[in-house]
């Protein structure tokens, strides 16, 4: 199992948002997390990549903790957040030179990587621009490149396609599938709820800082009594008597 998130209370200071969260994110499959806003994804996330601890419950990634194995544990995930965060002193070069002294990566075996990457994503000729010079998009672009960079066990894109026109959509979605094939496990905070039942084969639905549903798209619709609903109509139903907090 590679992430594993068990009875997990968390928050900010002492309020928790979080009420015994549980979900796991097997090798190879991608999970949809979804729901309102306010619902508690981004606060899930937060404390999945380290930046929040929490009150009680645990996460473990492919067996380790981020209490006990901190610096193993976060170069077992890269992470696209919903906003860019870029350094305005480096290049898109130095930023990718960055990640690979981050995750011990060899440049002379990494770099062909990263150059495909450019090129599908139309960078490769802006490795010297700095990101006052990139759109929002092309600094999610940026973003993207460098966690695609190293081989992880678990991949978290928040929010991943404001911003992205939609030839960048197709090329984030077919870099998921290709780390997916791969064995990267993967965890993907979105409202674009067509796209997610595309292509998510779990989805873990928040509601008011709890688990409302979990399961394959056909185990959603058996709980709510709606054989053939979509993902939209599920997600209507689901949150439609108080999941915002």
């Amino acid at each position: 199992m590679t992430l594993q998130v068990k009875n997990l209370v968390g928050g900010y200071g002492h309020l928790p948002v979080l009420k015994d969260v549980s979900l796991t994110v097997q090798p190879g499959q991608l999970v949809g997390l979804i729901g309102l806003n306010g619902a508690g994804k981004s606060t899930t996330i937060n404390h999945i990549i380290g930046l929040l601890r929490p009150f009680s419950g645990e996460i473990s990634l492919d067996g380790l903790t981020i209490t006990k194995n901190e610096d193993q544990y976060k170069k077992k995930l890269a992470y696209v957040p919903e906003a860019p965060i870029l350094y305005d002193e480096l290049t898109l070069k130095e930023h990718l030179e960055m990640t690979m002294l981050a995750y011990d990566l060899d440049p002379e075996q990494t770099w062909p990587k990263a150059h495909r990457l450019l090129k599908m994503f139309r960078l490769d000729n802006k490795l010297n621009w700095f990101p006052a010079e990139f759109s929002k998009g092309m600094k999610q672009k940026v973003m993207i490149c460098c966690a695609f960079l190293p081989d992880v066990k678990l991949l978290i894109v928040d929010e991943p396609f404001y911003g992205l026109d939609p030839l960048a959509v197709h090329d984030l979605l077919q870099l998921i599938e290709e780390v997916k094939k791969k064995g990267t496990a993967v965890l993907m905070s979105t409202h674009v709820l067509d796209t997610a039942e595309r292509y998510c084969d779990r989805f873990v639905l928040l509601a008011s800082g709890q688990v409302r549903a979990h399961g394959t798209l056909d185990e959603l619709r058996q709980v709510a009594g709606q054989p053939s609903a979509s993902l939209d109509q599920l997600y209507l139903q689901m949150t439609g008597d108080g999941g915002h907090e």
